[in-house]
């Protein structure tokens, strides 16, 4: 993904819906387990995004010394609030290009290699820098079947849409389905944990689904239309009407069921 091909990043849309979000980074980290035992371990959180999830890094590991990688200048600007020097940094690198230039404990990933067509490739290099026993532990949305993302690309594939969107946001190949991901961490020689966890969530408030994917998966074709507001407000008010039929609200509010795909590797130790 080139510079020119990242959407623009909203924090304060990402984090409307931060409960539901940070859960499955809870329930990764639940299953990382102990780290090699160094005094002061050496993580990396690639993709950290608004840094709200790399502070629970800190919480975990006090003593640990923490960088949170992100490409978005508006994510790092949000994060830097949650900085807490000279144990937790924010810096701007690509996870594409990324590469580590001393030994770490745990690099870490959360909702963000899906954005990167052949991640897995980059597995090798990554493994290469942990410190025996150390983990690399990522988690990667799996719902590009789900309504939400089929109706996206059906609207920016039809002939109204196709000209101004074609290719945009297209993410479905860049993520592996979890035997693709157990297999290849095998290879690498780790001792490999991947599981997936399909949440029901429960949304709130009027066209919920919208205002979740506004902070997601629709960011590619917001920034794609942002020299054209009018057909930007088409297009959102296309898609928010599909979503309506797909996901309509219920007496508790509306069920947005959610696929996630969790992977924990340990290095072997000699």
């Amino acid at each position: 993904m080139t510079a020119s091909d990242r959407p623009a990043w909203d924090p304060q849309q990402y984090l409307r819906h931060a409960g539901h979000r940070t859960r499955p980074f809870h329930d990764l980290l639940a299953r990382v387990g102990d780290l090699p035992g160094r005094p002061a371990p050496r993580i990396a959180d690639l993709g950290c995004g608004a840094g709200n999830v790399t502070a629970l890094l800190a919480d975990r590991w006090p003593r640990a010394r923490i960088t949170g990688y992100d490409t978005s200048r508006e994510m790092l600007a949000e994060a830097a609030a949650r900085a807490r020097p000279p144990l937790l940094d924010f810096a701007e690198a690509d996870a594409v290009t990324w590469e580590p230039t001393e030994p770490y404990d745990l690099i870490v990933s959360t909702s963000a290699l899906q954005w990167i067509p052949g991640h897995a490739d980059r597995f090798p290099r990554w493994i290469d820098a942990l410190v025996p026993g150390g983990v690399l532990a990522f988690q990667v949305p799996g719902n590009f079947a789900a309504p939400s993302h089929t109706l996206l690309a059906g609207l920016r594939a039809s002939d109204r849409w196709r000209p101004l969107l074609h290719g945009v946001g297209d993410r479905t190949a860049a993520v592996l389905e979890p035997a693709d991901y157990l297999a290849r961490l095998r290879d690498l020689g780790c001792a490999a944990d991947v599981w997936e966890t399909t949440y029901l969530q429960t949304l709130h408030g009027d066209d919920a689904v919208l205002d979740w994917v506004k902070g997601t998966a629709l960011r590619p074709v917001l920034t794609a239309l942002a020299d054209d507001p009018e057909a930007r407000e088409a297009f959102v008010a296309a898609y928010r009407d599909l979503l309506r039929d797909a996901y309509p609200p219920g007496p508790h509010g509306t069920v947005f069921p959610f696929r996630r795909i969790f992977a924990v590797a340990r290095k072997d130790q000699p």
